[in-house]
């Protein structure tokens, strides 16, 4: 039983990085402080996304609409903290997804440098980085000497990530910052004896300190974190949850162009819950919940209308 559950264990920190997504096709040969290209077509939203290297903050990858003039006081962008998968220093496996969210009007700030093509992040990464990411959003809105000068929307703020990523996102979610928690082909380990170095040791206890609508997008039976997913969604009973399951495995859909449906749901998830896009919401609210009408997904909820 034990060498099962560490099977589990380090096939929810390393699996995430074994997918070969669309990245390949898009060369980046600069990785200096001011690098920044367009992914695909820069997404299906009204705003096409830029992905940038931010000097003031070169430990992260940055998501966000290439025109800021579009954006102030009036129409602030909501933040979005990431981590990747394997507790990957880079953000790889995930820019079709990252950049199709910005698209629709958010910064996502994802963990690690900006990825070169074909490069697979190999550094360890810490859960402290959702929050340095937090904390330089918060103040580059208040900077007028900054590009995002009153132009992001510091009272909405995710924490999201898939597989290690994911329990990142768990173990950021108690700041009392975040807003909503988006948690992709992961859950707590029910034995986390055999966690792998820089895998957050986190236990069930951890649930109790969510203290905001949450969204589980799991890859169904065959997804290896779907049991943990699943006991997750089980145990939490205390604030609004939602999860869903598409039967993709483990890999997600982030390589298909624009992030495939894991990105349809979760932008519509993060347009609710963070710009309070009532039409948005209507995927995770009703009996049964528009979602549930989709025959890709399979959903569950608690304590949402």
């Amino acid at each position: 039983m034990k060498r099962i559950k560490f099977v589990l264990s380090l096939m929810v920190f390393s699996l995430a990085g074994i997918h070969s997504p669309a990245f390949t096709q898009a060369s980046l040969v600069d990785t200096s402080p001011t690098a920044s290209r367009v992914v695909e077509d820069g997404g299906t939203g009204p705003f096409k996304a830029l992905m940038i290297s931010e000097s003031s903050l070169p430990t992260h990858t940055v998501f966000r609409p290439g025109n800021l003039n579009d954006f102030g006081p009036q129409n602030r962008l909501p933040i979005i903290a990431w981590g990747n998968g394997a507790c990957a220093n880079s953000p790889w496996e995930h820019i079709n997804f990252l950049s199709e969210i910005a698209s629709h009007g958010f910064i996502a700030i994802a963990i690690g440098l900006m990825p070169k093509a074909g490069e697979r992040g190999r550094s360890t990464s810490r859960s402290s980085q959702m929050t340095d990411a937090i904390n330089w959003a918060i103040r580059q809105n208040s900077d007028m000497n900054s590009p995002y000068y009153n132009k992001l929307d510091t009272a909405n703020i995710a924490v999201s990530g898939m597989s290690c990523g994911g329990l990142q996102a768990l173990e950021s979610a108690p700041d009392p910052r975040v807003t909503t928690v988006v948690v992709c082909n992961s859950g707590i380990l029910g034995d986390t004896s055999n966690r792998l170095s820089g895998m957050p040791g986190l236990t069930k206890s951890q649930l109790v300190k969510l203290h905001t609508p949450t969204l589980y997008l799991l890859g169904g039976e065959k997804d290896i974190a779907y049991k943990n997913g699943m006991d997750d969604f089980r145990l939490i009973n205390h604030v609004p949850v939602f999860v869903a399951n598409m039967d993709v495995g483990h890999g997600g859909t982030y390589a298909k162009p624009h992030g495939g449906e894991f990105s349809k749901v979760a932008t519509a998830w993060y347009k609710w819950q963070l710009k309070n896009d009532k039409d948005a919401g209507m995927l995770f609210t009703g009996n049964p919940a528009g979602l549930a009408k989709d025959p890709q997904w399979k959903v569950e909820k608690k304590k949402l209308p």
